[in-house]
């Protein structure tokens, strides 16, 4: 097993944030940043002391890098991550895993026939929180979950899909999905992660306050291999913006994460009881990177592979298809 693992680092919106902790991870070593902006790369590059370029080509051909992150447009994950594996390196890219299906599958394809890494950067994976929230509900302590509810109400202006870079690539279709892709994506994967395998979807989507090719609204009703029911919905037309709330209910109890970032529990004849007094038992990374360390070093599995990154885009994808189609979706 290598001591250390070299990163390159594509896309520096969010990327940047991630360049940062492989320069500062026990075990890491960031080598080099890319991004299409020369001035912003050149001054991440002098800020984090690695070596810099605005050709991914001339990344991925450097024998020093071992992991590649992308973090680029969502409709343009699954190809680069692909280019990387490719090129013999470790993958992890930003949510959504993409916004095809199809990709995702042929990635996870790709990665597995080339036995390199594949990753997903879903950041509340690595909170202790939410390891909690999920231990409460998959250990029966809110009972038999009947019902979890995702309200996602926020407000985005028409210049934010104009701006960005290249300007207005979160307008267009081919690179960006809708709410419920691009804002939603996080809870949606974790509604999923917390209650299991998804059956049924059935969806409806609009545009209704912005010009863009994408969906600004959208509502999913699920059903879950458990027997319980979901329902989704996302919009980025909320003025002013409500935030998200996620709500689990069971047959003993709920939990609520709500907008404050504050997680309530409340369980029949425990009612003094919190989450964070529940006992997990999982060695948790504290970031993708150091996620990446471990399991490369070490042989550990990554906390969301590619198999896991899917499930939130096929839950997103079904909510698009049967909004499309006006059928049901069934997902197994």
């Amino acid at each position: 097993m290598a001591k250390e693992v070299r990163f390159g680092i594509l896309g520096l919106g969010r990327g940047r944030k991630a360049a940062q902790q492989a320069a500062q991870t026990v075990g890491a070593n960031l080598v080099c940043v890319c991004d299409l902006q020369e001035e912003k790369v050149k001054s991440t590059a002098k800020e984090l002391d690695c070596d810099w370029t605005t050709s991914y080509d001339q990344m991925l051909e450097r024998d020093d890098i071992d992991a590649i992150g992308v973090y680029t447009s969502s409709g343009t994950h699954a190809d680069f991550a692909m280019q990387a594996i490719e090129s013999g390196k470790h993958v992890f890219v930003t949510k959504p895993m993409d916004i095809d299906l199809a990709k995702c599958d042929r990635l996870i394809e790709l990665a597995k026939r080339e036995d390199l890494i594949l990753a997903v950067d879903f950041v509340r994976r690595y909170r202790e929180i939410d390891h909690q929230v999920r231990m409460a509900i998959t250990s029966g302590l809110i009972g038999s979950v009947i019902l979890g509810d995702l309200r996602m109400k926020w407000y985005r202006a028409q210049s934010y899909y104009d701006g960005g870079w290249p300007p207005g690539w979160r307008s267009h279709s081919r690179t960006e999905g809708g709410s419920a892709a691009n804002q939603g994506v996080h809870s949606i994967d974790q509604l999923q992660w917390f209650l299991g395998a998804v059956k049924t979807v059935q969806g409806q989507c609009g545009t209704f306050n912005h010009q863009i090719e994408t969906e600004d609204c959208s509502v999913g009703i699920l059903t879950f291999e458990n027997g319980a029911f979901g329902v989704i919905q996302t919009t980025t037309c909320s003025y002013p913006s409500l935030g998200t709330t996620l709500q689990i209910n069971g047959s003993k109890g709920t939990i609520t994460m709500d907008k404050s970032g504050e997680i309530e529990l409340l369980i029949e004849g425990k009612e003094n009881m919190a989450v964070n007094q529940i006992e997990i038992d999982v060695d948790l990374p504290s970031n993708i990177i150091e996620d990446m360390v471990g399991a490369v070093t070490e042989g550990r599995s990554v906390i969301v592979d590619g198999e896991e990154g899917r499930k939130s885009v096929q839950i997103f994808t079904a909510i698009y298809e049967s909004s499309r189609t006006g059928k049901i979706i069934h997902l197994f």
